[in-house]
């Protein structure tokens, strides 16, 4: 589960065409050897495809996009997230229904 959701931030992260790793980083909130990582995990199950950057001075530098695989993928984390979360919040209204009905409702 943890695993969908860090793909889950990166691959949301990817939703301009010259995004790059640090950008992600910074938006996802993690370090940049984490999104290095899962972003060559992401290419490799063919969710993302990386180009260099052609106007930039530092050929080195990659820019990030999404397959329709990845934004299919993207889609299907996103329903699973909501699913868990709707989960959560109907125990978390069981939970504070039965406080009330036990202690009150202060």
């Amino acid at each position: 589960m943890l695993n969908e959701y860090t793909d889950l931030q990166i691959l949301r992260a990817i939703k301009k065409e010259d995004i790059s790793q640090p950008s992600i980083a910074k938006e996802v909130g993690f370090s940049l050897g984490k999104v290095n990582f899962v972003l060559k995990a992401l290419i490799d199950k063919g969710l993302v495809k990386s180009e260099r950057f052609i106007s930039s001075n530092n050929k080195s530098r990659y820019k990030y996009l999404l397959t329709e695989k990845g934004i299919k993928e993207k889609m299907q984390l996103t329903q699973r997230f909501i699913d868990r979360k709707k989960i959560e919040y109907e125990e978390l209204e069981k939970e504070l229904s039965a406080d009330k009905e036990k202690w009150g409702d202060n």
